[in-house]
């Protein structure tokens, strides 16, 4: 075969490149277009001999009027022939997702459309990507926003799907919305008097550095370990977070050191929600929580790959800096950033700590 003759035996393939961006608290960016009535993440076609990088810059300046650099993948995605939505004679196109990263409200502010094709811009809570986008767009945007969360290799999707799922895949992460938790964050101690302490909620370390997560198996919903304070804690939050930490995790805990609170007013009664930090010291394997029934799945992450599982808004990064001082003065780790990983489910004895 010459070379012609191969080069014409290859079958044609479309390429294309797509930008994961998130705002401030967690919510990805679409675009409205007016060529179909789902949103799409920005990006669009690669030219002939560009590279994909040139290619997201070129679509995300001609969409949006930013000019970025992108220099890492989330995931790269395979929609076979023959998928709705595509013309007839579609041979398949690979996708290219970038990270965007996130978008401050400035940049938001930034945006300028052209004149036509992109007809405006919003902001979709993840679990809500379904409603907006058509199902295999929708799966390719949240793979790729749980790689960006795991932090490791790009995921490699096929129609939206990966070939090799994490916990966070397997589990479904950000498929129920998060509840926005906007309260002010405080670090003075004690809590005022005329503030009930409602909630005591703990950053559980491994010896490590990382945190417990726990993820509702029946519902993909991230939390903290912790709960709302109950009589027989006797006015003592970090009773109920050690309480809580057995019933929803099954971990014994260290003495709790407190982090900070806060500030909430719910059906218009001002009250606190407590933050601890404590160290792991034993662990037994999950059964199901009486008071929710729900079973949880144990995943260990840093807390900046915990905070991107919940909506904090503009208080995360004070949160984040206090649990770093706590994680300082238990002697631990700073945590190095790899793929979340589940909490063994055999049994380890108090005195010990998760590895």
């Amino acid at each position: 075969m010459t070379d012609a003759q191969y080069v014409a035996s290859r079958r044609p393939l479309w390429c294309g490149v797509a930008a994961l961006f998130t705002d401030g608290r967690g919510r990805v960016v679409l675009e409205d277009v007016d060529y179909r009535p789902t949103c799409l993440l920005p990006g669009g076609g690669i030219d002939t001999g560009e590279a994909p990088s040139q290619a997201i810059a070129r679509e995300v300046h001609e969409e949006l009027g930013l000019t970025r650099r992108f220099s890492s993948v989330l995931a790269v995605d395979w929609i076979p022939p023959g998928t709705p939505g595509y013309p007839p004679g579609f041979p398949g196109e690979a996708i290219y997702v970038f990270d965007g990263g996130t978008l401050t409200e400035d940049d938001l502010a930034h945006v300028r459309l052209p004149g036509r094709e992109i007809t405006g811009v919003r902001r979709i809570e993840p679990a809500l990507l379904p409603r907006h986008m058509d199902p295999a767009n929708a799966r390719r945007a949240l793979a790729a926003l749980r790689a960006r969360i795991n932090g490791a290799a790009p995921a490699i999707l096929e129609d939206g799907r990966p070939l090799a799922p994490t916990p966070l895949d397997d589990l479904q992460v950000l498929r129920t919305p998060r509840k926005p938790q906007l309260w002010r964050w405080h670090t003075s101690h004690p809590v005022p008097v005329e503030l009930p302490v409602r909630q005591a909620w703990g950053w559980l370390f491994a010896d490590d550095g990382r945190v417990l997560v726990l993820i509702g198996q029946d519902t993909g919903f991230a939390c903290l370990p912790g709960g709302t304070v109950e009589p027989a804690d006797h006015g003592d939050p970090a009773r109920t977070l050690r309480r809580e930490a057995w019933e929803e995790a099954r971990v014994r805990i260290s003495d709790a050191h407190f982090l900070g609170y806060l500030h909430d007013e719910t059906g218009g009664r001002p009250c606190a929600r407590a933050r601890y930090a404590a160290q792991i010291t034993g662990w037994q394997p999950p059964r199901r929580d009486e008071a929710t029934g729900q079973t949880y799945t144990r995943l260990l992450a840093t807390p900046e790959q915990a905070a991107e599982l919940f909506d904090w808004g503009d208080e995360t990064a004070d949160q984040l800096a206090a649990v770093h001082t706590a994680r300082e003065k238990l002697g631990l780790p700073a945590p190095i950033p790899r793929p979340l990983t589940e909490l063994p489910p055999g049994q380890l004895s108090e005195g010990s700590a998760a590895r």
